[in-house]
């Protein structure tokens, strides 16, 4: 019958409550429950663990979740979602909602604090609510995370590539990354017209401080240029000192900031305090 509500749990909530997929949030919702089970898994999660969810959307997701760990927070902007997300998390009694901003909520308010991050992050601040997790939850250890193709692609990059960068070596300074498998355009609705992948961060030491951040950021911030150019035009530091140390740690006094390691970087960060 036309008026039966479809069994998968995105479909029928986005019927049962009105829902239009909002394009300018990135909203591509979740609609084939296989794929749970595959982040699951990549996750490791534990009874123990408290895990960030950002992007609730229509909490296919965190309905999946919440059964499994100790606590659940789920961030989630769009004010036409939170009836049907409430809808998904009303059964569990081990779940936070925050109705927020993830990109500005003080995350190191949230109490229980996380031990992992699992989301199918909107396309529009993949990288950014990656790298402010990293930053700003040392609790969490790992990270499974839908992203867009060539997002994951940036933080998973090797030095002297394409897509190597800003993501690429503040995510690998603290963490090992990897992308895990690529994901389907039909498990979303709707279907996307960019591929996904399942990345996967693990913690393997603090994230660099704002120091090191600042002389990454300016490094790359003029990438056709010499790494003491760009450093020098973005934030005003000296060319000549930032040539010395590179030629202390061993490169050419003009060499572009994709050709040094993560670890390079930081290094020359620390020669520049």
């Amino acid at each position: 019958m036309s008026g039966e509500l479809p069994t998968q749990p995105s479909l029928r909530r986005l019927r049962q409550f009105g829902v239009r997929p909002n394009r300018e949030l990135g909203q591509n919702f979740l609609i084939d429950s296989n794929i749970l089970g595959v982040v699951e898994r990549a996750a490791e999660l534990s009874a123990n663990d408290v895990v960030l969810e950002i992007g609730g959307g229509l909490g296919v997701l965190s309905e999946h979740l919440a059964p499994r760990v100790a606590h659940l927070h789920v961030i989630e902007i769009d004010r036409q979602l939170e009836e049907p997300l409430r809808d998904a998390l009303a059964p569990f009694d081990n779940v936070t909602l925050h109705r927020a901003d993830a990109m500005t909520l003080d995350l190191g308010k949230l109490d229980p604090a996380p031990t992992r991050v699992v989301a199918n992050l909107p396309y529009g601040i993949a990288a950014g609510a990656i790298l402010r997790t990293v930053e700003d939850l040392p609790s969490v250890t790992r990270w499974v995370a839908m992203v867009q193709k060539e997002v994951g692609e940036r933080f998973a990059a090797a030095p002297g590539t394409s897509a190597y960068g800003i993501p690429s070596v503040l995510a690998q300074l603290a963490c090992d990354v990897r992308v895990l498998r690529g994901v389907a355009r039909t498990v979303f609705h709707p279907v996307p017209n960019v591929d996904s992948v399942l990345i996967v961060l693990v913690r393997r030491g603090p994230a660099p401080d704002r120091h090191v951040r600042r002389v990454v950021r300016g490094a790359f911030a003029h990438r056709r240029k010499a790494l003491p150019r760009s450093l020098s035009l973005s934030d005003g530091s000296e060319r000549e000192r930032t040539a010395a140390a590179l030629v202390d740690l061993g490169h050419e006094p003009n060499v572009r900031a994709e050709r040094l390691t993560p670890q390079e970087l930081a290094e020359l960060a620390e020669r520049l305090r």
